[in-house]
């Protein structure tokens, strides 16, 4: 049976498109790992939390003849504030939009547009994916500290602000509107496949599934250790 209720974080994934929507697979020109897609995860990569926001807001009631007659709802715009433990640099970089400029990076004028996805699994192990096929990533704040007898850490945080997909046939509803964010469980009955959900969100993305080397999780018992030291990149 599928579940909406999830534990953990197992992996963040995110690849950048074109302004046509279609995703960057050469690294040299702006893409994530060696295929378009980055994994982060092992050798002290990881998400220590991503918070969703935003997925909907409260309907407006609407009145006639003294009653209220109808709920009138407004675009959503998701937004996710998430913390790593760490990220390659140069993927931090990217997602976020600085360019290398002697010896450095300066944050550019235009914001790459990334795809977003967040895996989880339900309490009957089945996988759970929170996905964004475009959005735009910030690095808000940074805060340092000074060590004393802890260490003080200062994770790598973004801000993830949701935007309506590129093309247009893409997280489009039964009513024909599109929407900015979509959501799978392998455990359902619309389940449609790794390869199907990967070319949605990925704008087009037709290589070898990152994830396939994961143990899934059984029953309601904590998730497996999936750590996959270099997973990070795809498999060649």
């Amino acid at each position: 049976m599928a579940g909406l209720s999830m534990k953990g974080i197992d992996f963040v994934m995110a690849g950048i498109t074109d302004n046509q929507g279609a995703l960057i697979t050469d690294p040299k020109k702006g893409g994530l790992g060696k295929a378009g897609i980055a994994l982060w995860d092992g050798a002290g990569d990881g998400a220590t939390t991503a918070n969703i926001t935003a997925l909907e807001e409260a309907g407006q009631q609407q009145y006639g003849n003294n009653k209220v007659k109808r709920t009138a709802y407004g675009t959503p715009s998701p937004q996710v504030a998430l913390t790593m433990l760490d990220i390659p640099y140069a993927d931090g970089s990217k997602i976020t939009g600085y360019s290398s400029i002697n010896g450095g990076e300066v944050l550019s004028n235009n914001k790459p547009h990334v795809a977003l996805l967040i895996a989880s699994h339900d309490f009957d192990g089945n996988w759970f994916f929170d996905c964004f096929a475009n959005g735009e990533m910030i690095i808000p704040s940074r805060n340092h500290g000074t060590n004393n007898k802890n260490e003080t850490d200062s994770n790598a945080a973004f801000t993830y602000q949701a935007l309506s997909p590129i093309p247009n046939n893409v997280f489009v509803n039964t009513d024909g509107s599109q929407m900015p964010y979509k959501m799978y469980n392998t455990g359902a009955s619309s389940w449609g496949g790794y390869e199907a959900m990967l070319k949605e969100v990925f704008g087009g993305y037709t290589g070898e599934n990152p994830m396939a080397n994961y143990i899934k999780a059984s029953g309601a018992t904590s998730s497996a250790n999936t750590n996959q030291a270099g997973a990070n990149t795809l498999p060649a």
